[in-house]
């Protein structure tokens, strides 16, 4: 019975002054430092997720002509429409500097299939393929992931919810998330959606003092 650390997307454009900046987004920095401080002292594995496009995304907007924030359609997938973001070997995609990445121990990109969006840490949006976080996981004997990152409506969700689909006992870091919110109550709308699917939540403090 072994947990693991999951963080997601902690990258400077869903910071702000990023291109997809997440409000309050940096204040999770310190929490995801001291999360891994934590598993640190427990001998327990951090690992993260990093959004990782091709300048011709087509989930982007300006490469969909369409508005920032509308919702469209994808490959036969429901889509919202984004702004340029997390393109690969740029500034914006890199994870943030006062992120303690030395202890980050494997780091697994997402969303560089052109046709596809990927929100979730394991799968693509369709499920039609995967990244190698679940072998990792797996092949590192882990059975529990508390998560946390950015953004709370959006690739946490979807990463929580694949990681409950594939049998992992899953605990969110609350005070380690923050959210895009395109609609009022967006965040806290997927928090009890992550909690109804068997996650659980947590504060930073509990996941310390477990």
């Amino acid at each position: 019975m072994k947990t693991a650390l999951l963080l997601i997307d902690l990258q400077n454009d869903f910071c702000p002054g990023g291109a997809l900046a997440v409000t309050d987004g940096d204040a999770v920095i310190a929490v995801a430092n001291r999360a891994i401080e934590a598993c640190n002292a427990r001998g327990e594995p951090v690992v993260a997720s990093q959004d990782w496009h091709p300048a011709n995304h087509r989930s982007f907007a300006v490469n969909a002509n369409a508005q920032v924030g509308t919702l469209g359609e994808l490959e036969g997938l429901p889509q919202v429409w984004w702004p340029v973001h997390c393109v690969q070997e740029s500034p914006g995609a890199e994870l943030h500097p006062q992120l303690n990445h030395r202890d980050i121990v494997a780091v697994f990109r997402k969303g560089q299939n052109t046709d596809i969006d990927s929100y979730s840490g394991f799968f693509d949006n369709g499920h039609r393929s995967r990244t190698e976080l679940d072998r990792w996981l797996k092949a590192h004997d882990v059975s529990h992931l508390a998560v946390m990152g950015l953004a709370t409506d959006y690739c946490v969700k979807f990463s929580v919810l694949d990681a409950l689909a594939l049998g992992y006992q899953t605990s969110i870091i609350t005070d380690g998330c923050r959210g895009v919110n395109l609609q009022p109550g967006d965040s806290q709308e997927a928090l009890q959606a992550m909690q109804q699917a068997g996650a659980k939540l947590v504060t930073l403090s509990q996941f310390i003092e477990r």
